[in-house]
């Protein structure tokens, strides 16, 4: 089993930068970027060199730092805010970043570093649990599916939907994860792939248009899916192609899980009609990794994510347990009022 690298890590002490992995390198390159300017980490977040909720929120957090090094927290904030619109972690961390910035504090650039830290350790921690929680709804032997990458990559931890997996494995439940290409970026094949490979787990990647066949086939017994914002409602944004996933596991009878922290909940939204799609490149469709493969003038969404209505859900799994039935008023027991 080899350790996958850290995704992010702040390097030094309150003066110091932050260091991600270039996300967009991977599988073939281990690459790592240093960001010194809030510039720099705008652009990491926005062109998915660091991607996933609660990296997003850690990298925003850390960015903010930054910019107090450079004399302009608050326009560091304006300009973070507008690297992505789905995930929910990016905005939650900076609410919490302003509120600490508020105050006017003598020690400014300590103080966010320190609240920064605060959030990084609180994630691994997070994840941890989650794995926790999750391991025992996965059953003792068979196959799971996953879509995009909910792992360490995504996370300053062990990750949310993986860790899930990983736990599960170690604690000896044989399985076989199939792992969804998740087009049109290949997050899943790219990254959870790779991932779970270093993990010492047997995966299996599918094509996104195989997921129906397999799970015909009888071969899958779970689904379990990350999340970039979940509504008060229990319907859930995340990496586009989730919904057809819920879908199929509905008709074909099989459990299908969201694993998230309590920071990627937005009360604020009644449902998920309320929550912002993030619309993409169209060369992301048309020229992927380079290649033209679809003719010059052809016109193309390319919404980054989709929303899975809470009837879909089993259950979605948190650190603080699992939440079931997914509905508002067991979602306002676990979460409301205690976001911070």
């Amino acid at each position: 089993m080899n350790a996958v690298p850290r995704t992010l890590e702040w390097i030094g002490g309150p003066d110091g930068f932050l260091r991600i992995l270039d996300q967009t390198r991977l599988p073939n390159e281990v690459v790592y970027r240093d960001c010194r300017t809030v510039a720099e980490v705008w652009k990491a977040i926005r062109n998915l060199e660091v991607r996933g909720a609660p990296a997003i929120g850690v990298a925003a957090a850390y960015g903010l730092v930054i910019g107090a090094q450079a004399g302009d927290a608050a326009a560091a904030v304006e300009s973070l805010r507008t690297s992505r619109p789905t995930a929910v972690n990016l905005f939650w961390a900076l609410d919490r970043m302003q509120r600490v910035l508020a105050p006017n504090p003598p020690r400014l650039v300590e103080t966010l570093f320190a609240e920064a830290k605060r959030i990084d350790a609180e994630d691994q921690e997070i994840c941890r649990m989650i794995g926790q929680h999750g391991a025992s709804v996965v059953p003792s032997v068979g196959g799971v599916l996953t879509h995009c990458n909910a792992g360490s990559l995504a996370t300053a931890g062990r990750g949310t939907a993986l860790a899930v997996i990983t736990e599960a494995f170690d604690r000896g439940k044989r399985l076989r994860v199939f792992v969804d290409e998740t087009r049109p970026l290949l997050q899943g094949s790219r990254l959870t792939a790779w991932e779970l490979v270093q993990h010492g787990l047997d995966v299996t990647l599918i094509c996104d248009n195989m997921a129906a066949q397999v799970m015909r086939e009888g071969k899958v017994q779970m689904c379990v899916v990350g999340a970039d914002r979940i509504a008060a409602n229990g319907d859930t944004a995340n990496k586009i192609g989730t919904y057809g996933v819920a879908l199929l596991a509905h008709a074909h009878g099989i459990p299908f899980y969201v694993a998230a922290p309590t920071s990627t909940f937005d009360l604020n939204s009644s449902t998920g009609d309320e929550i912002p799609i993030e619309q993409r490149d169209p060369r992301e469709v048309t020229h992927g990794f380079g290649s033209a493969t679809a003719p010059e003038g052809v016109h193309v969404y390319n919404p980054a994510f989709d929303v899975t209505p809470a009837r879909l859900i089993t259950a979605i799994i948190t650190e603080r347990g699992v939440i079931r039935p997914v509905n508002a008023e067991a979602i306002r027991r676990a979460v409301g009022g205690s976001q911070s």
